[in-house]
């Protein structure tokens, strides 16, 4: 729209004279109208950051990637809601035998990516994205494979992105009562397969040290509640499957501990969810204290310790209706599993 003094004014008089209240009014009036107009130059680009930021919403570009599949390529991708390989998880597999660089064109691949970038905080998005690439070796992220379960717009639809190190989905709350639209797996393996005690350079890695500053925390007799020797074996989703328990389950029980330190207990299952956006962490802490935060337990395993140096690298929290078991050795592998419900 044309706003320039021509359009707003009769015979292009001179604007303090187009009104007949005064010339003191037309001032102001002149001034209250340069204001907005300045106002609207700060906020246009506000505005348009913000419908950007709601566009490359995940579900949003879900629904955009789902309605670009060619029949070929629903096919190949595309399953009922309720089939069974939308709960399966594991540290290294594919959900279906199509690699998203050989099954998707350009355009949708990037919109793969947006999608699995906005399952995760901005601050460690590139880093995970960076992650998942090399750990999936020469063919990088496109070797990642895709797997879309149900029909956008019925409440029953989920994205599912899987490959080494990595399953995540995206269920835009489709799945009630499950964090993160169901388990979850991430790892690295970021020097080696046979990583070193310091795990140096594992974006993962941080969470075990939080982990083991609890431990710290512990007095003797807590000590002897949470370490134990073995931990749970690596069998896939049986990995992560829920007891319903709220006592008996491996380590010490929150119960048992003060409050500085239930307090630090929070604050690393804060960092523990810190890679993942603020829509799911809100939901998985709300579904862990559903089930009652002293219902959890903590459990160290000193069987498996990277180096002998005290650092444990295997350890876990495990309630009623959630899991977050983390492996460090050889490299990274961590389990989640948090719902309303066993």
């Amino acid at each position: 729209m044309n706003t320039s003094s021509e359009s707003q004014t009769p015979s292009h008089r001179p604007l303090l004279e187009v009104c007949d209240c005064g010339a003191d009014f037309s001032r102001r009036q002149f001034l209250r109208n340069t204001a907005t107009v300045a106002a609207g130059a700060v906020l246009a680009p506000a505005l348009a950051t913000a419908a950007a930021k709601k566009k490359a919403d995940s579900e949003t570009l879900v629904t955009t990637f789902y309605k670009s599949l060619t029949e070929e390529q629903r096919r190949d991708a595309v399953f009922p809601f309720d089939h069974e390989l939308r709960s399966k998880v594991d540290n290294n597999w594919h959900i279906t035998p199509h690699r998203m660089d050989k099954l998707f064109n350009a355009d949708q691949q990037a919109m793969i990516r947006e999608i699995f970038l906005g399952l995760h905080s901005p601050e460690y998005a590139e880093k995970v994205v960076q992650q998942v690439t090399h750990d999936s070796g020469k063919a990088g992220f496109g070797s990642s494979s895709v797997a879309l379960f149900g029909t956008p717009g019925t409440g029953k639809f989920e994205f599912v992105l899987t490959g080494r190190h990595c399953t995540r989905r995206c269920d835009g709350d489709s799945v009630e009562g499950a964090a993160f639209g169901g388990p979850i797996f991430y790892g690295h393996a970021a020097e080696s397969f046979n990583e070193k005690p310091t795990h140096p350079g594992n974006v993962y890695w941080f969470q075990a040290l939080r982990a083991n500053e609890v431990f710290k925390s512990l007095n003797g007799k807590q000590r002897e509640m949470a370490l134990l020797g073995d931990a749970r074996g690596e069998k896939g989703t049986a990995t992560v499957r829920l007891t319903g328990k709220k006592t008996g389950l491996p380590g010490i029980p929150l119960t048992e501990l003060a409050g500085d330190q239930k307090n630090l207990v929070r604050k690393v299952m804060a960092d523990l969810l810190a890679p993942f956006r603020k829509k799911d962490t809100t939901e998985a802490m709300k579904l862990i204290e559903k089930n009652g935060f002293d219902n959890l337990h903590m459990a160290f395993y000193k069987n498996e310790d990277v180096g002998k140096d005290g650092v444990w690298d295997v350890w876990q929290i495990e309630g009623p209706s959630m899991v977050w078991f983390f492996r460090g050795d050889p490299h990274v592998h961590v389990w989640v599993n948090i719902k309303d419900k066993a």
